[in-house]
């Protein structure tokens, strides 16, 4: 029996899979006018989970599927912000895996009714602790019940990391015909950061990885880690961060305006805050194809634009 639902999960992947990554590589020559110097984003939205973190969830999901380690009548658990928790939801609903989300009672409205028509269970934490009480909840529900759940712990998971080691990094490569001179994102699982950093330098060690985050604990940029108060996740690779670049949250906000005018696409507030980043480097850098990640689009956001744009 269970090497039938095996055969039938394998298969429900692989078909998945055709619709995770292979998101287009966006230039932006509005952002930095030079002839020598061009930034680049990954549009991660576009893909089945709709975000950045639509890879290691199923990357996450893939493998402990073929470890054995999630089996029929486990409930996936994790603790997140958000687009992971809707990565696993949607992931989870095509595959016919129950989940369960630890979820900061502040994310936003969209996350919390995309999570609800997906079938997620949301369990929620304070809103004043952060993805690291979130995280605390997960392994307390585990602990109490390891035969009820599966906890995919994203934060110190290498299948995160790994998920973009092995496409995201080599897609970047491929579409820049291994042009790319810089790569520039912010921290939060660190599972993009370090897993595109560390295939890019294995390609090419000339490449400069640029890490980002929040210029203070009190931030707006959701998903983001401020790293200094916060717990470190356990996938991080220090040793490949060239430099890290703090980001003001209202820069980031400015930013959202500034691309929805100028190129025509309406961001989140972290994928604003990874091109703030971006255009510091390239002002700093006299030539070279920088590229960054879009992890997701405004459409979750709606709180924020109406705070930008003075809707009432």
């Amino acid at each position: 029996m269970e090497l039938h639902i095996a055969g039938n999960f394998q298969q429900k992947l692989r078909s998945i899979s055709k619709f995770i990554g292979s998101t287009p590589l966006y230039p932006l020559p509005s952002i930095i006018e030079a002839e020598t110097i061009s930034i680049h984003a990954k549009l991660e939205w576009q893909q089945f989970g709709g975000s950045v973190k639509s890879r290691p969830a199923f990357n996450i999901i893939k493998d402990a599927v073929n470890q054995g380690q999630l089996r029929r009548g486990k409930i996936l658990l994790d603790a997140s912000s958000g687009n992971t928790a809707v990565a696993y939801a949607s992931i989870g609903a095509a595959l016919g895996i129950s989940v369960a989300i630890c979820l900061p009672a502040n994310a936003s409205l969209e996350r919390k009714q995309l999570l609800a028509a997906l079938g997620a269970e949301i369990i929620y934490t304070s809103e004043l602790g952060s993805t690291d009480e979130a995280q605390e909840k997960a392994s307390e529900l585990f602990n109490r019940n390891p035969e009820r759940y599966f906890y995919a712990d994203q934060y110190n998971n290498d299948s995160n990391w790994k998920a973009h080691y092995d496409h995201t990094a080599e897609e970047i490569w491929e579409q820049t015909k291994g042009q790319v001179t810089h790569f520039v994102t912010g921290l939060g699982t660190t599972g993009s950061f370090s897993g595109i950093s560390k295939r890019l330098k294995e390609r090419n060690p000339a490449i400069r990885t640029i890490a980002l985050q929040p210029d203070s604990a009190m931030h707006i940029l959701e998903g983001w880690k401020h790293l200094e108060t916060a717990k470190t996740p356990g996938i991080i690779k220090h040793a490949i961060i060239d430099e890290t670049i703090e980001v003001d949250s209202y820069e980031a906000l400015e930013m959202i305006k500034r691309v929805a005018s100028k190129e025509g696409l309406l961001i989140s507030p972290s994928s604003a805050a990874n091109l703030v980043g971006a255009e510091m480097v390239a002002k700093s850098a006299q030539s070279g194809v920088i590229v960054t990640l879009f992890p997701d689009n405004a459409e979750k956001y709606s709180d924020v634009l109406k705070s930008i744009y003075h809707e009432q």
